[in-house]
C-alpha cells in the first residue's frame, strides 16, 4: 500500500510542475491568426515545451488545419480542421507541428505555421 502511494506521489511530483509551467502562446500575438502575420518570424526564437499551448484566434473566414509536413508544403488542407475562432492546441508530443489556413489561397500567401522542435519540459531537463 505504501509502495503504491509512493509511486503516485512520484508521478504527481514529476507531472505537476510541468503542467504548472506550461505557457500559452497566442499565435501572431495581438494580431492573431490572419493574413499579413509572418508566423515563421513570430515563432523564431521561441522554445516550445511539452504541455505548452498554441492559441489560434481567428475570425471568419479564417480557419486552422493541423496538417503533416507534406500537406504544409503543398498548402493542402487535409488534416484536422479547427474553426471555432478560438482554438487551442496542446503541444504534447515531441517533433514539429504544422498548421495552415485552408481558406482560398491564404496558405500560399503565408498564413501557415511550423513550430520548432519541442524541447523537454524545463522541470525534466538534466543538468
Amino acid at each position: 500500500m505504501a509502495s503504491s502511494q509512493l509511486v503516485v506521489f512520484a508521478i504527481v511530483a514529476i507531472i505537476l510542475p510541468a503542467v504548472a509551467m506550461a505557457t500559452d502562446f497566442l499565435v501572431g500575438d495581438d494580431k492573431g491568426w490572419t493574413v499579413g502575420v509572418n508566423c515563421t518570424e513570430w515563432s523564431n526564437g521561441k522554445a516550445f515545451y511539452a504541455g505548452d499551448r498554441l492559441v489560434f484566434l481567428q475570425c471568419s473566414p479564417h480557419n486552422v488545419y493541423r496538417v503533416n509536413g507534406t500537406s504544409f508544403k503543398e498548402c493542402n488542407p487535409s488534416g484536422i480542421l479547427m474553426n471555432s475562432g478560438n482554438d487551442t492546441v496542446i503541444l504534447d508530443l515531441p517533433g514539429k507541428k504544422w498548421f495552415i489556413c485552408g481558406v482560398s489561397s491564404r496558405c500560399e500567401v503565408g498564413q501557415k505555421l511550423v513550430t520548432a522542435r519541442l524541447e523537454p519540459t524545463p522541470a525534466t531537463e538534466s543538468n
